[in-house]
């Protein structure tokens, strides 16, 4: 066949094509990072959880709903394997256990340390090969100076960044103006990890410190801290510091910052989750204001900006939970959209996600259910499994995990195409226009809906639906951003 028939062939399928990657909704592919700053990714220094295990701190962090960690050398890997730990040098059976548990979690390793780069090449390629092998983007260290000259070779070679690290007061590098010395004339490839609490006990200005380091941050180590000046004062909630917190992202900002913030908090180890809520929450609030990416919650936790019968649902520790058969929906109406949840199953449980409802009176025949159902181990799913279009359009595939785990929705609505991934995996990609038909489905089977998906409302309220029976169902990490047309 001729280039020119293939050509023609081509235009026409991808033009024409219901299916056409021209007309697909934005972030099918990847559960988006749901970050409210648009080039900042909001992630946890591992050294938060040093109480606890590498898989409880992945756990903890996608609870905080966060997609970033930055790992530390030494920490034990799990409860099961005692003798194991996150680190450079575990076994290649190891990291592949590794990646698949963080894969099935949702969560990236994006940094790494603080590790030692001594200056012997032998010892930091091993660091940059598992850096490499882990994609990681940034190791973090306090190397000595005269290993620069080869640790930036490594750099350029691995394409991967070195960030310096500031402990306090005597370490090395405690004064960021030894920082900056230190890395100048070097690629930038090189540059440093702002660690804002230790600068804070060491006596340093943090916005002062980030001015003399323009050009060259890389990450940070975002704290605030009780008392200024004293080496043992301890972090607080942020914004209730010492640190002049929203001048701090101002400073970020100011510079055109892009990079990863890891919240590393020293307190409360045991129970410092709450903490980590506020903290986050107040970031949250306050990085918005200066570029935002469009996310936010879909439900507050107080219910103030829901629909629902008063003790129906419920809101604690950022978990959503009805204890009727009612549903919660948005006051506000969403046409087009991305819908990015987490939800829990009991064995049994039945529930569902409803999108675009124009009448809450006759949810039924106003919007569109993505069923929350107990099918795991379905090997051939239907209209009724999870992730079904509920009654009209089964899932291709039934990734949805054994109850008690936390699984993860990304839903995306444009104009008349519906996208659904299901812990990372595309199982449903709908044209509304095909369901031309009330009650009756594309493929001839019936469906329960008097009205034709086609002629749905293309904007409407999001909704939860609440118990069937007595099986409860939880949702977390409820959120939304609006899609231009």
């Amino acid at each position: 066949m001729c280039r020119a028939k293939v050509s023609l062939i081509l235009f026409c399928f991808f033009v024409f094509s219901p299916l056409c990657s021209a007309q697909q909704p934005d972030n099918i592919n990847n559960h988006p990072a749901t970050d409210v700053y648009d080039g900042w990714r909001l992630g946890i220094q591992a050294w938060t959880f040093n109480s606890f295990t590498f898989y409880e701190t992945v756990e903890k962090t996608a609870a905080l709903g966060l997609d970033w960690i930055e790992a530390y050398p030494g920490q034990q890997l799990s409860k099961e394997k005692t003798e194991e730990s996150f680190i450079h040098t575990m076994s290649p059976e190891i990291r592949e256990e590794v990646k698949k548990f963080l894969s099935d979690s949702g969560i990236r390793v994006i940094n790494y340390g603080v590790v030692d780069l001594p200056n012997d090449e032998k010892q930091c390629r091993e660091v940059f090969d598992f850096a490499k092998d882990m994609s990681i983007e940034t190791i973090v260290s306090e190397p000595p100076e005269d290993a620069f000259d080869m640790i930036d070779k490594l750099c350029q070679e691995y394409k991967i960044k070195v960030a310096i690290h500031n402990h306090p007061k005597p370490s090395h590098y405690w004064n960021p103006d030894t920082v900056a010395d230190a890395v100048k004339g070097y690629s930038k490839w090189i540059g440093a990890c702002a660690d804002t609490g230790h600068w804070i006990r060491s006596g340093i200005n943090p916005v002062e410190a980030l001015k003399k380091l323009q050009g060259r941050i890389v990450s940070l180590h975002i704290k605030d801290l009780n008392e200024f000046g004293n080496p043992n004062a301890h972090d607080v909630i942020w914004g209730t510091g010492k640190a002049d917190f929203e001048a701090i992202l101002n400073e970020l900002d100011r510079q055109k910052f892009k990079g990863v913030i890891s919240i590393e908090y020293e307190y409360n180890w045991e129970n410092s989750m709450p903490d980590l809520q506020q903290c986050i929450k107040y970031y949250n609030k306050t990085a918005e204001k200066f570029k935002p990416t469009g996310w936010h919650d879909l439900f507050s936790e107080d219910l103030s900006n829901c629909i629902y019968n008063p003790g129906s649902w419920t809101c604690e520790n950022g978990i959503f939970a009805a204890s009727k058969d009612d549903f919660l929906w948005s006051k506000e109406k969403y046409g087009n959209f991305i819908l990015d949840l987490e939800f829990k199953l009991a064995k049994g449980s039945n529930s569902g996600v409803f999108l675009r409802c124009s009448d809450i009176q006759d949810w039924l025949n106003s919007s569109i259910e993505v069923q929350v159902l107990d099918s795991f181990g379905v090997e051939n799913p239907t209209k009724h499994d999870c992730g079904a279009i509920y009654d009209c359009l089964e899932p291709s595939g039934n990734p949805v995990k054994e109850p008690g785990k936390w699984n993860h929705y990304t839903i995306t609505c444009k104009n008349n195409k519906i996208v659904i991934l299901l812990n990372g995996k595309e199982i449903i990609n709908m044209n509304l226009d095909k369901w031309t038909q009330a009650n009756e489905n594309p493929d001839g089977t019936k469906n329960k809906f008097n009205r034709a998906y086609k002629d749905l409302a293309r904007v409407g309220h999001v909704g939860l639906q609440g118990l069937h029976g007595d099986i409860p169902a939880w949702y977390r990490n409820i959120k939304i951003k609006t899609l231009k047309d």
